[in-house]
């Protein structure tokens, strides 16, 4: 019976549910708190456990969610990934991949290497330029945490004072400042789930309550939605862009240019809002993907 051993930072609904899907593939299924993780050097063989789990003995390791931490606790974890992957066991998605999706100024900027379009950004450490960038994109952004997802601590700004007040504000706390162009899209998104070198199933995420933000985590209700064979090229080339193999790209209908924008490539996507519009079995097919086998 192979082993799949789940990096968690809690055990809600996703967790439950690739259990679920685990125990119907006969798979044996271990969720791990990712601050248990720890590492040996220097005894004759490199050791890797979580909760007294040899992580170097399973046949694949998920990461479901980076609990919060510091600098420090964050980095040894991104460590353990690497030191597993290099010895060879399967991680999904892979250290970089994650490196990358998790930090939005790097993923844009790996995006846009990519040759794929991706919103106007600014990002520094100086209110004073933030505040000359909200100018230059139109006076009306997104001010947006350097990490974080599902829409939590995006603020729309659209005035001169208030984002003087926020830029600095978060200059005095030490934030990074990452100031993007809002674009007056339709009310809607949509979010491809990709695995591997297909895309399993997209949803539509629509606005609700008058609220700009698509995310079915604040609010926006989700249902199926059929790519194109375009718009299914460019989730692909999203994902690849920062070498995730399973990964949530959220595209953007933007007016400006007639076409579609990159937003953000989850790494550590979720998917409960997909498997209820589509009925796709997602934790299924992610263990499956992982330990290498097609049933």
């Amino acid at each position: 019976m192979p082993t799949v051993a789940a990096l968690v930072s809690g055990f809600g609904w996703h967790v439950q549910d690739l259990r679920r899907a685990a125990a119907s593939l006969d798979i044996e299924f271990r969720p791990l708190p990712f601050p248990s993780v720890s590492g040996q050097v220097g005894t004759g063989s490199p050791k890797i456990e979580a909760s007294g789990v040899d992580l170097t003995r399973v046949d694949g390791v998920l990461l479901r969610m980076m609990p919060p931490g510091s600098l420090e606790q964050v980095i040894f974890r991104m460590d353990a990934l690497h030191r597993l992957a290099a010895l060879g066991i399967p991680v999904l998605n892979p250290p970089r991949a994650i490196e990358a999706s998790v930090d939005k100024y790097l993923a844009l900027a790996q995006l846009e290497a990519a040759g794929l379009p991706v919103p106007q950004t600014w990002v520094g450490e100086s209110a004073n330029e933030a505040l000359d960038a909200f100018g230059r994109l139109g006076a009306d952004v997104v001010v947006k945490p350097l990490f974080g997802s599902e829409g939590r601590g995006l603020v729309r700004v659209s005035d001169y004072e208030l984002a003087r007040r926020t830029f600095q504000t978060l200059a005095r706390l030490g934030a990074v400042l990452y100031v993007q162009r809002f674009i007056k899209h339709p009310g809607y998104d949509i979010r491809a789930f990709v695995l591997g070198d297909r895309v399993l199933g997209a949803i539509r995420r629509e606005a609700t309550g008058g609220d700009w933000r698509t995310n079915v985590s604040v609010g926006g209700v989700a249902t199926k939605f059929k790519l194109d064979d375009e718009t299914e090229a460019l989730a692909l080339r999203a994902a690849r862009a920062v070498g995730a193999r399973a990964a949530g790209v959220d595209l953007l209908p933007d007016p400006k240019s007639g076409g579609l924008v990159v937003i953000e490539v989850n790494a550590v996507p979720g998917w409960k809002a997909l498997s209820a519009a589509t009925g796709i079995d997602v934790a299924r097919l992610l263990l499956l993907d992982l330990i290498g086998e097609s049933r």
